[in-house]
């Protein structure tokens, strides 16, 4: 029995809430701090186990949500791409070296599709497939990436190719136009000078505004460090990015590096810019990819290729185009090249590169031997989109040009056997050596518009007939230099895509006439 005094009276008559709430309060803001404060709890993760490796490939068990082509990341920091998604083990393609991967290593998902940085803080630059810098100036800090593989572009975002893409080289230009937006293959046998003529044109991008991205994939290091010290030293390396996948690098490079580089240009493309990617040379890139597939015991088919070997290209080159005005208006311009054996363009891959592309460069090894460079084969060279956007002022000279020189080509083999000639077929003789010698033209060193027509011009009209074949270089530097001197406002009306009025005609005539007045006349002694 409790008895009541004063205090056990103050005791009963207390309120005990406001004391429990400031408790509850001050444990509350204890939590929440401890809260904020607290390590992470644990991550659910994925991690599987390889269980094979090879020269290139990894196969993993495990990993059952892994997605197509997603980065996964193994022991030692080595990287790779989940390639074969088999019911019970994962084909990967290394990205890395594989030497120090061995069975039993744990393999860890990123959740990341394979991506590459994108943007202007590229240019410049020479890095690998994955966006990692092989330039020694730092790690890329692009703001933004982009996956590797993306879709082609839909046919109704796209738009007709309308504008020229200029390379410098006379006898692309003017017979073999490029537009914007096209994908133009360039083949060859090996040592032809492919790779020139596509450093050529990127060399003439200087004043164009065009971005440019060179992607070597299975080249020797020296002739990747020969490209880059010529565009450095031709002052192209501002405007453009060199993505590189080395020979002596894993076949999982070789294979992603194409795709890589077309990400790239493709940002530049969606930001309304024109871009040009090279990518040298997809050969190479076909049989890394022909590699990886047999080491994945994927089926073999026609010369041990996978059954989708078109695809892989397809896919890479459909996302070449020159998109609407409501989608940007950018262009993306593709110059593939491809390797060819004793001049057979039937073969597999570079007849599916010519059913894929808009047209072919076919360099000649029998030109290149006799000295005529670019050794660009005419007659077996098309370009099916370029001459609606070439110039009207090469439009005026060329379709004329062209059927000349195709002519003489052919009764240049035919004369061999023949001694006695008539007068008409010593004249297309004369004057087909003299457009080979104009069509001539050294590397690095591109032509503006204006000069290419004034020459042309000169050529079509017989103003170089007279002339020894020897003589025809020096005289068309007079030409150059006369036109260029004389016509400033002429040539810059040309380079705006003005066409010709016959006043225009007549003026770059007698200019290219008074240049050549100081040459002797030659006798006909080669015809």
């Amino acid at each position: 029995m409790t008895h009541e005094t004063p205090m056990n009276r103050d005791r009963l008559n207390t309120d005990p809430t406001p004391k429990i709430t400031a408790w509850l309060d001050t444990t509350f803001d204890v939590l929440a701090t401890a809260r904020e404060h607290a390590p992470p709890g644990p991550v659910v993760e994925e991690v599987g186990t390889v269980t094979h490796v090879g020269e290139g490939i990894a196969r993993v068990r495990g990993l059952p949500s892994v997605q197509s082509e997603e980065l996964v990341r193994f022991e030692g920091g080595v990287r790779g791409m989940a390639f074969n998604l088999d019911p019970d083990t994962v084909g990967v393609i290394l990205l890395d070296e594989s030497e120090r991967l061995e069975a039993g290593d744990e393999v860890q998902r990123t959740g990341r599709i394979l991506d590459v940085p994108v943007g202007p803080e590229l240019l410049g630059r020479v890095v690998d497939a994955l966006g990692r810098p092989l330039d020694e100036q730092g790690a890329v800090r692009a703001g933004e990436r982009w996956p590797v593989e993306r879709e082609a572009p839909p046919i109704m975002a796209r738009a007709p190719v309308e504008t020229p893409l200029q390379t410098g080289l006379k006898v692309v230009d003017a017979l073999i136009p490029i537009g914007r937006g096209q994908r133009e293959l360039i083949l060859g046998d090996r040592q032809t000078g492919k790779t020139a003529v596509a450093l050529d044109t990127i060399l003439h991008q200087h004043d164009t505004e065009v971005l440019c991205v060179y992607c070597a994939v299975g080249q020797r290091n020296s002739a990747v460090a020969s490209v880059i010290a010529d565009l450095r030293e031709h002052d192209a390396l501002d405007y453009t990015t060199v993505v590189v996948a080395s020979g002596e690098g894993p076949p999982g490079l070789q294979f992603v590096a194409p795709y890589a580089a077309t990400s790239i240009a493709e940002s530049f493309m969606a930001q309304g810019r024109d871009a040009l990617v090279v990518y040298d040379d997809l050969t190479r890139h076909a049989r890394a990819y022909r590699e990886l597939s047999l080491l994945l015991r994927r089926p073999p088919g026609r010369e041990a290729f996978p059954g989708d070997i078109f695809y892989i290209h397809s896919r890479l080159l459909e996302r070449s185009t020159h998109l609407k005005d409501e989608h940007g208006g950018g262009s993306l311009t593709a110059l593939p090249i491809v390797e060819t054996e004793a001049q057979n363009i039937s073969a597999y891959i570079p007849t599916n590169l010519i059913s894929i592309t808009d047209g072919q460069i076919f360099l000649s090894p029998t030109l290149f031997q006799k000295g005529v460079l670019p050794a660009v084969d005419v007659g077996r060279s098309v370009s099916r989109v370029g001459g609606k956007a070439q110039r009207p002022a090469y439009r005026a000279l060329t379709g004329e040009l062209r059927l000349s020189y195709s002519q003489f080509q052919e009764l240049e083999a035919f004369a061999r056997f023949g001694t006695r000639l008539d007068e008409e077929t010593r004249e297309t003789l004369r004057r087909g050596r003299r457009v080979r010698e104009v069509l001539k033209q050294p590397q690095y060193a591109p032509l503006p518009v204006a000069e290419q027509v004034a020459v042309l011009l000169a050529t079509t009209e017989g103003l170089f007939d007279a002339l020894e074949p020897e003589q025809v270089g020096e005289a068309e530097r007079r030409v150059r230099d006369a036109i260029r001197e004389a016509h400033p406002a002429l040539c810059d009306k040309i380079h705006d895509g003005t066409n010709l009025t016959d006043e225009d005609r007549a003026a770059l005539l007698e200019t290219a006439r008074e240049a050549l007045n100081p040459i002797t006349e030659p006798t006909d002694a080669d015809a």
